[in-house]
Parts: structure tokens; C-alpha cells; sequence
């Protein structure tokens, strides 16, 4: 699908009929619009000026002739025709470019950035005198906002967790050893989206915190379980031994069992479901992985404090 991003220029309806070279800067820009590759169909007040053009035998008329013709104009043409892209009443002109979502190498963020630097330093705009609107620049907004809050949250959710697990272990090295194998499975999806050059969007950023949830959970289960079966003997080898028989199994199979439902995404004809899918398979995957291996391997090497 495609969705519009707009970009109104403030200043310029008055002087778009009577002043040719600025008819033919708005020409351009159309055209460089056009030749995004992530971009569909433009429309702009140019898309009528050419078909003015085409219709004269490939002569463009004069600012004389355009503004009698514009006042010539019924009331209802103008409306369909001329105010979705040129506004006399807030001298504002307006281009609407449909960009392709599913466009393989679209980055949001970078795009609007590019368009707003050849707009500035190709064709001389005040950067002043034009702003972004329309839904496609809403959902940038929304996902860089986003981003930050999840870079800038990441570090304090684990910091949170820790003093979680220092209540419940009332251990500080057993807290912090239940941390550290939790940080891979979200570690794991971020870098493979980012190798794999798919985009962050409103279903998969939010994979990284479930991959948190998910593995924290994981430990929670299994060393509650640890500490249970080492108050029987002290013996740290046979206390994972024990563990893994129990509840290690419960969560296995578990991982398997919601990893297979979330595969079925993979099904979807909707791009982004079936990245939601296939990753968070990867994440219960990997979060009881790091759960039934590293962090076994860590208690057994590290040896902490068990509270019985």
C-alpha cells in the first residue's frame, strides 16, 4: 500500500500564476519527487500545469493567460481541480506524494531528510518556507519517537530488573547473573533486523521489550526453581540436574509451543505480521535458550550465594 506524505509550501500561490521561473521550480520539484524510487504517484498543481501544456501543442501559456483563465474557472472546477494543491486564501502551495510502505530499503526518517535537503540546497528554498505533514510524516514522528524512548529506556529496564531480582533472590550476584544472559535474546533481534536491513515499525520495535519479558520470566521460573532443589543438598551440578528435569522441561516446551503459534504469522500476506512472527519465535527461542544453558553454565562456574 502507499501512504501520503505531504509537503506545502507557505508564500507562493499568489506568485505561482504570474511568475514563470517559479512555475518551473515547482516543475522540478515535481519531477524530483517522481523520481524517488520508494515514491508512487505525485499530484501537485504541476500535474494540471502539464496537462495545460499537453493540451497547447508542448507551449506552456503565459501569466496573463493562466490567470484569466483561472478566474474564468467555475467554482466547482476550482474546487476539484486547482484548491487540493493551490490555496489563494492561504497562499499556500501543496504536493502529495504517495510513498510505497512495502518499498524493500525504505527508511521513513531518511527520506523526509533527503526531500527536505535537495528541496534546501538543489533548488534554494528557505527551509523556513515549507514543513512535512500528511500521515506518512505523522508515523514517522510516532516511530522516532518511538526509538528514542526505547534506547533511552533500555538500560534503565534492565537497571529496574535488577533491583527486582534483588528482591526476590536477595542475592546480588545471583541477581546479576539472572540479568546478564537476558540482555542476548534482544540483543539478537535488534542486530539481526539491523543486518537484515528490515525496518523498525510499530510491530517490531516492540519485539526487543517482549524478548526482555520473556527470558526475565524464564529466569524467574528456573532459579526459584534452583534454589528449592539446592536447600536439599547444596550441591550446585545436581541442583541443575534436578531443574532442568522439572521446570527446565515446562519451560521448554513452552518456548516451543507458543514459538510454533507464532510461526503461523509467517502465513500472513501483511509483511510487517510476518517479521512480528518469525521474530518472536526467535525470541522465545533464544530467551529459553540463554535460560537453560548460559545461565545454568553461570551459576554452576560463579558458585552465588544461595538464599534457601
Amino acid at each position: 500500500g502507499t501512504v501520503p506524505l505531504e509537503i506545502v509550501f507557505d508564500d507562493l500561490a499568489s506568485a505561482y500564476w504570474a511568475d514563470e521561473g517559479l512555475r518551473e521550480d515547482i516543475h522540478q520539484v515535481h519531477q524530483y519527487l517522481d523520481s524517488i524510487d520508494s515514491v508512487g504517484k505525485v499530484l501537485s498543481i504541476d500535474t494540471f500545469m502539464q496537462l495545460l501544456i499537453e493540451s497547447n501543442n508542448g507551449k506552456a501559456p503565459n501569466g496573463f493567460l493562466l490567470m484569466i483563465g483561472k478566474n474564468q474557472m467555475p467554482e466547482f472546477a476550482k474546487s476539484q481541480v486547482l484548491r487540493p494543491h493551490i490555496s489563494d486564501e492561504t497562499d499556500q502551495l501543496r504536493f502529495v506524494a504517495r510513498i510505497k510502505e512495502t518499498y524493500p530499503t525504505l527508511d521513513r526518517n531518511e527520506l523526509i531528510n533527503d526531500i527536505n535537503k535537495k528541496l534546501v540546497e538543489k533548488f534554494g528554498f528557505n527551509p523556513e518556507s515549507f514543513h512535512f505533514t500528511g500521515s506518512f510524516t505523522l508515523y514517522n514522528n510516532l516511530l522516532q519517537s518511538l526509538f528514542d524512548s526505547q534506547i533511552k529506556t533500555i538500560a534503565t529496564v534492565f537497571v529496574i530488573i535488577f533491583v527486582m531480582f534483588l528482591f526476590i533472590f536477595r542475592s546480588t550476584s545471583l541477581a546479576l547473573l539472572a540479568v546478564i544472559p537476558n540482555t542476548i535474546p534482544s540483543l539478537l533481534i535488534l542486530g539481526t533486523m539491523g543486518l537484515a536491513n528490515i525496518p523498525l515499525d510499530l510491530m517490531t520495535i516492540t519485539i526487543a521489550a517482549i524478548a526482555i519479558g520473556i527470558g526475565i520470566d524464564n529466569a524467574i521460573h528456573y532459579i526459584n526453581r534452583f534454589q528449592v532443589e539446592f536447600a536439599k543438598d547444596s550441591d550446585y551440578l545436581a541442583s541443575m540436574y534436578r531443574t532442568h528435569g522439572s521446570i527446565g522441561l515446562a519451560i521448554f516446551y513452552t518456548a516451543i509451543t507458543v514459538s510454533i503459534g507464532f510461526l503461523v504469522l509467517v502465513l500472513s500476506n501483511f509483511i510487517p505480521s510476518i517479521y512480528f512472527g518469525v521474530f518472536m519465535a526467535v525470541a522465545m527461542l533464544s530467551a529459553v535458550l540463554v535460560n537453560l544453558t548460559l545461565l545454568p553454565k553461570l551459576l554452576i562456574i560463579f558458585k552465588p550465594k544461595i538464599n534457601h
